[in-house]
């Protein structure tokens, strides 16, 4: 009886060993799990949540001539605008009404003297914020790419350059006004601010996409009326043009899903919108609508997260670079871009 008693107690704790073992791999298996979710949940949160924009046309004009002669004239020091933009934002705590050129001309003589911008901005607590999020704003819109020119003996060809390459989404010879109106209320449907820049027109006037990417959105929206939107290559911006023309809002044969480059004729200035139903002037005034998102994670989409920016300042930049069309179809009356432009991040 001994003998036996002894088997059963040995197979008894072989069993509970085993047991433990097992209880051991799992409580293990799920805390590694829990920890890993924990990470992913976390690194879920970690994104940008807003952005205030207020930078200066002054301030962009200045930095983006660092750039771009840096880069074109083979300068021994090359600046990137954003860095600079985000060195200054540090430096005045975010807001560009502060702005002072002799911020900017002493920071380019510490990078002419030997420091790098990383010496220069190791200490500054949110240097990092400013440069991500103005790189989401600014980051397609200066580089290399290629413009038709027009030659002496009337032909075409193109060039390579290093520069701005967004354009004002307003057609080269025509006219605008606009203020800055961004936050100003509105009470179509619900009472809420303006989410963007009202760039006053002809109707008919041709619209240009600011910068090259996809089309996201086009169609009806009874805020917006005929609208499109168009997302970035990098998904981080998303340009909204709203209030394009009655009856023939769209430029020819775009649709969603299509690759628009930078400068192409994408709409025509109107006055639709506020109607549930479609193709229905409610404007008072033709105006183009424009406004840009930004994204930092697809949760931001079309949810109460939606961070956009005041875009004034921009279009003030902007001014310089225009894109001129010409009538391509008398019959239809639809404007194409007069100069093509090529880019390496274009999707044939």
């Amino acid at each position: 009886m001994l003998i036996k008693s002894i088997k059963i107690s040995k197979k008894v704790i072989i069993f509970s060993l085993v047991a433990i073992l097992l209880l051991s791999s799992i409580i293990i298996f799920y805390s590694f799990a829990s920890e890993i979710k924990e990470e992913k949940q976390e690194e879920k949160k970690n994104f940008i949540k807003w952005v205030d924009f207020n930078v200066s046309s002054e301030a962009l004009s200045l930095t983006a001539k660092l750039d771009i002669n840096s880069h074109t004239k083979n300068e021994e020091v090359t600046y990137n605008w954003i860095e600079l933009l985000a060195y200054l934002a540090c430096k005045n705590g975010g807001n560009f009404k502060n702005f002072k050129a002799n911020h900017l001309n002493s920071l380019v003589e510490e990078l002419k003297n030997g420091h790098t911008i990383n010496d220069l901005t190791q200490d500054m607590k949110f240097y990092d914020y400013y440069f991500e999020s103005y790189s989401a704003v600014l980051g397609g819109f200066i580089g290399n790419y290629s413009i038709e020119v027009q030659n002496e003996d009337g032909t075409k060809s193109y060039q390579e350059k290093y520069g701005l390459k967004a354009f004002l989404p307003i057609a080269k010879n025509y006219n605008f006004s606009h203020y800055d109106d961004f936050g100003n209320a509105r009470s179509y449907g619900f009472k809420r601010t303006h989410l963007g820049n009202d760039l006053m027109g002809s109707i008919g006037t041709p619209i240009i996409a600011v910068e090259s990417g996809i089309v996201e959105n086009l169609g009806w929206n009874q805020y917006g009326g005929w609208r499109v939107g168009i997302r970035s290559f990098d998904g981080k911006r998303y340009y909204y043009y709203a209030h394009l023309r009655k009856n023939h809002p769209y430029a020819q044969n775009l649709e969603q899903g299509a690759t628009v480059k930078a400068g192409d004729v994408i709409g025509y200035l109107g006055m639709t919108g506020y109607s549930t139903k479609e193709n229905v002037n409610n404007i008072n005034v033709p105006h183009l609508h424009f406004g840009m998102q930004l994204i930092f994670d697809e949760s931001q989409v079309d949810s109460p997260n939606e961070i956009w920016i005041d875009v004034y300042q921009i279009i003030e930049f902007l001014k310089k670079n225009r894109s001129e069309v010409y009538k391509a179809n008398e019959e239809t009356k639809d404007y194409e871009r007069k100069f093509d432009f090529m880019e390496d991040n274009l999707i044939e």
